[in-house]
């Protein structure tokens, strides 16, 4: 019983960090690299949007994911925690 709960535990925690770094990934190379030209058409505090995530956006993002994974390790673990 206390396998199966682990095994639960680690697989809700590998889909948390898979969704994560799809997101950093989406935004770090997706709008840094690949979407560039059709971002830089807009402006962001004076910059052109591509240019910002190239530059600032994706150091951003993975700074959010870092706490938004916390949050969510942090629920889990209380779940689990609590549900001996």
């Amino acid at each position: 019983m206390k396998n199966n709960k682990a095994d639960i535990y680690w697989k809700k925690n590998l889909k948390y960090l898979t969704i994560l770094l799809l997101i950093w990934f989406a935004v770090s190379f997706g709008f840094g690299i690949i979407l560039v030209d059709k971002l830089n058409e807009i402006q962001f505090f004076g910059f052109k949007l591509g240019f910002w995530f190239a530059q600032q956006g994706s150091i951003y993002t993975f700074v959010i994911l870092i706490f938004v994974y916390i949050f969510l390790m942090n629920r889990l673990d209380k779940f689990y925690r609590s549900n001996k």
